[in-house]
């Protein structure tokens, strides 16, 4: 069955390494519709039939005079015997089913079996699409039905395969032709192209049919004389047409590094192409919060900047490593953000003030129009940005569970892959040549997964890989055990060292700044060399499997990103934000959005370093050095791991940095061309192919639960439970920045009384915690029902597919058994023509 499938790479099926055939119910139900009209009319015809057949079965066995006439022709007969039966002891050795060579009975009734009709006799096809098309344009406008038209012009799925020829000849079939040429003509364009996608018919039929129908709509419309009117607006109708067609075409190339990641799915395959993949997703994340944070919180703060200190300190340079000195004074961070509300114009001359929050501020403005709560509008954003990324994470998360667990047999999508495939529809040079490769890849893919076999090992053997198994886990899980003490105790050593220099009078303030970045640079060479450390351990286990030896480098790695994060929390909020007076802070939200930014960039600046000395010299090395021809590998674990880590720094970091988003923006372009370079040039595609359907539903759920459900719970304590500062920020004063919402929920009902409900929704919606498990327990509910839907859905596709394949055998019994019964007749009646002619 031919059929043209666009091979889209942003689509989430092609993320998985699947592809299923489009309208393919429709079909199914079209040769349904088939089998019942031939089982409605063709009843009587079908019996005479069988009655037919049967006679020629009693008939069969009856001498043959001529053939036994000479002995040189039963001398032959003999050999022709002989040379038979070596053809049938070749045929059962290529197919279990072909016991014997069939006879003509039994062919004629394999011939007559829907399966074997159905999708070959295209005058069937032709008649089956005449009926359809003329049920469309019966929607559309008055036509006559269908039962005006003779008997013979409804298809007929019997006679394939036999020796007589159908009771519609070629010039019955040619009349099908046109009148469905007449009909796909009257069609509109999205009913005609649709209708031919659906027909199982071959490209070149289908082609041809497409240009008859174009070809007579052509000859109608320059035969038929238009008003000078319907003319014009034929033509004006068919330039929007084209215009729009043009503009969904420029729509579609616009699709951020779509040419790219095509190359990187022919060259390295799915595993590598999810890596980008994740990485595109995680840049439309902070794209959205950075709208969002630069929307409601940046820009009003830089168009009315508050009154700076003093003393301000100049720009040296080492603020771009360290993120403190002139950029402690800025939007970046979340001691620059003033607690009054802003109003916009004034009655006495325009100009622009802010009123304080607090009773005892004096008010030089009276007018209020156009304020702006600058604390209740930093409170709602930072919530309503985390609610909203919530809420994608789990539909994302709930749709790629969807379709990546499935139930799909690599043979029926190798054959998909091979045969279904291609559009026809690219003639571009670099296109094909892209997506030549890339459907070799996959086909390489594919089969490797058919051909991979499971070795079975002995009950020593068994032993002895779970003794190694265990032996690298216990180191990987010592190694991480030591390196988190070792970052705790360094940051603690730190923290002290702050208290000291916060007591004593500095003199060197460029180098006390410099000191800021050793406990980010510990980290980050801790996350660098520690995974070169996981991969040993993996080389040592010597997994079979290339997707289990991934999947077990993503958790180890995952338990390294996991620990380190969790006593960098301890760290930020447990010690600094606790009592931040004993290291001499007077801000210590901005202190730790610093923190943050110092991370996020050192991580960076470690992944780049990675990637010229553990990619690109190691390759020249070993090809130089070495004289070996083999490049390293992608590390795909170790990659989406670092981007997991660098996202739940941005996460963590928007509270106490609004701009953070926008620095991991850029941090996130830059890595993607850095990568996708070190990647064609440096690296190869791995030694064993392999598919990996379920990598991106695997990179999302990390993306979820350990990352952002980290994030969010910190963010929230922080909120709820951490006094902020009392000398800057917009929630000075106050003893937790939930507040906020307190006082202005209170100062809008003593305006108002009427707003009572808005205040006891407030209160039972936001300020009880209830609200918070309450939706979190209805978002793991969604979560796990729809993940018990699906396993449902697979359980029933194998059990369909048990089904198909019991009804396969039960074809081959019956066929087996008839063809046996056949040659019990047969045998007896040779044996007696024999007898009678000696």
């Amino acid at each position: 069955m031919a059929r043209n499938v666009n091979f889209d790479l942003s689509h989430p099926l092609m993320e998985a390494g699947l592809e299923s055939p489009v309208d393919e119910e429709g079909v199914h139900d079209s040769f349904s519709q088939l089998i019942a009209e031939q089982s409605q009319n063709g009843g009587m015809s079908d019996a005479y039939e069988l009655q037919q057949l049967q006679r020629e079965l009693d008939e069969e066995g009856q001498d043959n005079v001529s053939y036994l006439s000479s002995p040189g022709r039963e001398f032959r007969g003999r050999i022709q015997e002989r040379r038979d039966v070596k053809l049938e002891e070749d045929e059962r050795q290529t197919d279990p089913l072909i016991a014997e060579r069939w006879s003509s009975a039994t062919l004629r009734i394999l011939s007559s079996m829907p399966s074997r009709t159905i999708g070959r006799s295209r005058g069937a096809i032709i008649s089956q699409y005449y009926n359809r098309t003329m049920q469309l344009r019966r929607r559309r406008q008055s036509r006559p039905s269908i039962k005006d038209f003779s008997p013979s012009a409804r298809p007929s799925i019997r006679c394939y395969g036999m020796e007589a020829d159908c009771t519609d000849g070629e010039g019955t079939d040619g009349s099908k032709r046109e009148r469905l040429v007449n009909n796909l003509q009257n069609l509109s364009v999205t009913d005609r192209i649709r209708m031919l996608r659906a027909m199982p018919l071959s490209v070149a039929e289908k082609g041809e049919l497409r240009r008859l129908a174009l070809q007579k709509e052509k000859q109608t419309l320059s035969g038929s004389k238009l008003p000078c009117c319907s003319r014009l607006k034929y033509y004006i109708m068919i330039a929007v047409r084209q215009s729009w067609y043009s503009w969904l075409s420029f729509l579609h190339s616009l699709q951020l590094w779509q040419v790219a990641l095509k190359r990187v799915s022919g060259r390295f395959g799915t595993g590598v192409l999810s890596y980008f993949l994740f990485l595109k997703t995680l840049l439309f994340f902070n794209f959205f919060l950075f709208l969002v944070t630069g929307s409601f919180l940046v820009l009003p703060q830089a168009v009315h900047p508050p009154v700076l200190p003093a003393g301000r300190q100049p720009f040296s340079g080492l603020e771009l490593l360290t993120g403190a000195g002139y950029f402690s004074d800025t939007v970046m961070y979340y001691g620059y953000y003033c607690n009054d509300t802003l109003n916009k114009t004034c009655k006495d001359d325009g100009a622009v003030l802010s009123d304080s929050m607090s009773n005892t501020a004096t008010r030089d403005c009276e007018s209020k129009r156009l304020s702006y709560n600058m604390p209740l509008a930093y409170f709602f954003t930072i919530g309503v940005a985390f609610f909203i990324t919530c809420i994608i994470l789990v539909y994302s998360m709930s749709k790629s569970l969807s379709q990546s667990f499935r139930i799909d047999k690599s043979h029926s999508i190798l054959a998909m892959k091979a045969f279904c495939s291609w559009d026809f529809k690219v003639i571009k040079k670099t296109s094909v040549k892209l997506m030549s490769e890339n459907i070799c890849i996959q086909l390489k893919e594919l089969l490797a997964e058919v051909n991979h076999k499971r070795v079975k090992n002995t009950m020593g053997q068994k032993l002895w890989r779970l003794m190694v198994h265990g032996l690298a886990w216990a180191i990987c899980i010592a190694s991480t055990t030591a390196c988190v003490v070792g970052i705790y105790y360094f940051s603690d050593y730190m923290h002290q060292n702050l208290q000291q220099s916060s007591r004593s009078v500095i003199e060197n303030p460029l180098l006390h700044e410099a000191s800021l970045l050793a406990l980010p640079v510990l980290v980050s060479l801790i996350n660098l060399l520690l995974p070169g450390l996981f991969n040993l351990a993996a080389w040592m286990e010597d997994y079979e499997s290339p997707s289990i030896r991934t999947y077990v480098a993503i958790s180890r790695n995952l338990m390294l990103k996991v620990s380190v994060l969790g006593v960098l929390c301890y760290h930020w909020l447990g010690r600094v934000a606790a009592d931040p007076s004993s290291i001499g802070l007077k801000c210590w939200e901005s202190f730790v959005g610093q923190e943050l930014y110092r991370f996020l960039l050192m991580d960076f600046i470690f992944t780049l370093l990675d990637t010229l000395f553990g990619e690109f010299l190691w390759g020249l090395f070993s090809e130089k050095v070495l004289k070996r021809r083999r490049k390293p590998v992608f590390d795909i674990a170790k990659n989406v791991l670092e981007l997991i880590y660098g996202q739940t720094l941005a996460w963590l970091g928007v509270l106490f940095t609004p701009v953070l988003p926008a620095v991991q923006i850029l941090k996130l372009f830059l890595l993607f061309y850095i990568k996708m370079s070190s990647v064609m040039m440096n690296c190869q595609a791995p030694r064993k192919p392999y598919r990996v359907s379920q990598m991106t539903t695997i990179f999302i759920t990390l993306l979820c639960f350990p990352s952002f459900l980290g994030a969010s719970v910190c963010v929230t304590y922080t909120m709820w439970s951490i006094t902020p500062s009392t000398s800057c920020g917009s929630f000075r004063g106050l003893k937790t920045m939930f507040q906020a919402g307190k006082l202005w929920v209170a100062e809008m009902e003593k305006d108002n009384p009427n707003l009572s409900v808005l205040a006891k929704a407030h209160s039972y919606l936001v300020e009880n915690p209830l609200f918070l498990f309450v939706g979190a327990g209805i978002f793991l509910t969604v979560i796990y029902f729809h993940s018990q839907v699906v396993d449902g859905q697979r359980k029933i596709i194998s059990l369909l597919q048990e089904q198909i394949e019991n009804e396969g055998e039960d074809k081959k019994f019956l066929i087996t058994k008839l063809q046996s019964i056949h040659e019990q007749k047969r045998t007896p009646r040779r044996l007696t023509s024999q007898d009678s002619a000696c």
